[in-house]
C-alpha cells in the first residue's frame, strides 16, 4: 500500500488509490496519473496499467465532501458482521453516514478490513450479497488465517461464486450472466457445506418438503454382492491343460516318465464348503476328498478305478489363505495300474516341503463289491434312529456342516448296516 502510494506522481490533484482490496493488487484511479519509471509501472512490483470500473471510490468522490451531515442510513439496523471494505482496516463505524461518505471518498483497504474482521472478530466465512461476486474473488487471493481448515480443498474463487478456506471462505449470491434463482440457491448450499447456519424450514415452508433418514455410513453397510473368487484362469498360455475340476485347475503330463501331475488350490475363502466339515475346532479336507482327487487324476490317464487308497495325514485347512496341491500319478507297471499319491503345503511357500496325505493304486478296471438293494429297506434290517445324530457327533468334537448332513435313514441287519 505504501510502495504504491509514494509512487504516484500526481499530474491532478484526483489521482488516488483506488483501494487495497488484496496483497498484492491495489487499483489506481485518477483522471491523469503517471506512475515512476518507463511504461506506466514501478520497477520490479509487477504492476501495470489496468482499466478500472466504477472508480468513484477515491478522490474524485470529492463531490461529496461536507455532505456527511445530509446523509441520513434507511434500516441502518444490522444483523451481524457485514463489510465491503474499509478506508482504515478496521471495522468500526460501518453502520454510520460517515463512514460510508468516507468509504467514497478515500482509498478502501478491504484486504485489511477483512484480516481485522478475522482476527478481532473471529469472523470465518463470509457471503457477498451483490449484482456479481466481485469480493468473492478477491477474498480467494487473500491468505489463509492461522490454523484455518480447508472446507472443499480448491482454494481459490470456484465458478460457483465460492472460495475454500486456503483463502478466506466466501460465497456469492449472484454472479453476472447467471440464472438468479439457480445462483442463489447455489451459493446458499456452500454456504451451508461452509458450516453456515440456514433456516431450511422457512425456505422449504409451504413446499411439502419433508426430512427423510439418510443412507447409512459406508461403515455401516451391509453387502449383498457376491465375493468375486480366483478362478483357474487361461493355463494353456503356461503349457498346461486345464483340469476341468472344482478342486484342480491344471494338469501337466511328464515327459520322462509317462506320469501325470494335476495341480490345485483348496481354499474356505473360494471351495466354502469345506468350511462344513470341522473335526477337532479345525477345518479338514474330507476323506472322501481324497477319494475324488484320485478317481479324477485315473481319469486323466485312463485309469478311473481306485484300487486301493491309504491316508496317511489330515489335511488341515486354514481359516485364511490357502493350501496347495499336487495329485501325482506314476508311470504304468506291467499291469498297467499307476501309484497316485497326494500332496500339499501353503500356497506361496515355496521353500516349504510337501507334505503326504494319501498312497493309493490305480487301474483301469476292477470288480466291483455289489449288494442286493432291489428291495429297500432291506429285508430283515431294523431301523434305527439317526434323530440328534448331528448333534452327537458335535458333542463328540465332528462338526458337520449342512453340506454334510446328508444322513436321512438307518438300518441294522446283523453286522451290516445301511444308510440313506
Amino acid at each position: 500500500f505504501r510502495r504504491v502510494a509514494e509512487s504516484v506522481t500526481y499530474r491532478q490533484v484526483e489521482a488516488s488509490l483506488t483501494a487495497v482490496s488484496t496483497v498484492t493488487g491495489a487499483p489506481v484511479s485518477a483522471a491523469s496519473v503517471e506512475a515512476s519509471g518507463a511504461g506506466g509501472a514501478m520497477p520490479g512490483s509487477g504492476t501495470s496499467e489496468a482499466s478500472v470500473s466504477a472508480s468513484g471510490v477515491s478522490m474524485s468522490g470529492s463531490a461529496v465532501s461536507g455532505t456527511s451531515e445530509r446523509v441520513s442510513l434507511s434500516g441502518s439496523g444490522t444483523s451481524g458482521a457485514s463489510v465491503s471494505g474499509s478506508v482504515s482496516g478496521s471495522v468500526a463505524g460501518w453502520g454510520s453516514a460517515e463512514y460510508w461518505v468516507e468509504h467514497v471518498r478515500r482509498s478502501v483497504r478491504f484486504a485489511d478490513a477483512v484480516a481485522v474482521a478475522r482476527a478481532d472478530l473471529g469472523v470465518s466465512r463470509w457471503v457477498e450479497v451483490g449484482p456479481d461476486a466481485v469480493l468473492t474473488a478477491l477474498a480467494a487471493q487473500l491468505p489463509a488465517a492461522a490454523g484455518a481448515d480447508s472446507v472443499d480443498g480448491t482454494g481459490g474463487a470456484d465458478p460457483a461464486g465460492g472460495t475454500g478456506s486456503g483463502a478466506v471462505q466466501a460465497v456469492g449470491l449472484q454472479r453476472r450472466g447467471r440464472d438468479e434463482v439457480e445462483t442463489l440457491l447455489t451459493g446458499v448450499g456452500r454456504a451451508y457445506a461452509h458450516g453456515m447456519t440456514v433456516d431450511w424450514a422457512r425456505y422449504f415452508s409451504g413446499s411439502g418438503a419433508r426430512r427423510v433418514e439418510l443412507p447409512t455410513y459406508a461403515f455401516q453397510r451391509q453387502r449383498f454382492w457376491l465375493r468375486a473368487r480366483a478362478g483357474a484362469g487361461d493355463v494353456s498360455a503356461a503349457g498346461l491343460s486345464a483340469a476341468d475340476h472344482p478342486l484342480l485347475g491344471a494338469a501337466v503330463a511328464l515327459a520322462d516318465s509317462g506320469g501325470v501331475v494335476l495341480t490345485g488350490r483348496l481354499s474356505v475363502g473360494v471351495q466354502s464348503w469345506l468350511a462344513d466339515h470341522v473335526v477337532g475346532g479345525v477345518v479338514l479336507f474330507p476323506g472322501t476328498g481324497f477319494v475324488e482327487l484320485a478317481i479324477r487324476a485315473g481319469d486323466q490317464v485312463g485309469c478311473g478305478a481306485v484300487e486301493e487308497l491309504t491316508l496317511e495325514a489330515p489335511l488341515v485347512l486354514p481359516e485364511r489363505g490357502a493350501v496347495a496341491i499336487q495329485v501325482v500319478v506314476g508311470a504304468p507297471d506291467e499291469d498297467d495300474r499307476r501309484t497316485v499319491a497326494v500332496y500339499s503345503r501353503p500356497d506361496g511357500a515355496g521353500d516349504l516341503p510337501w507334505t503326504s496325505h494319501a498312497q493309493g493304486v490305480l487301474a483301469a478296471d476292477i470288480p466291483l463289491v455289489t449288494a442286493d438293494l432291489t428291495q429297500w429297506p432291506p429285508a430283515g434290517a431294523v431301523s434305527v434312529e439317526v434323530d440328534g445324530a448331528y448333534e452327537f457327533l458335535s458333542e463328540q468334537g465332528y462338526g458337520y456342516g449342512p453340506v454334510f448332513q446328508g444322513l436321512k435313514a438307518a438300518w441294522r441287519r446283523g453286522d451290516e448296516v445301511f444308510a440313506e
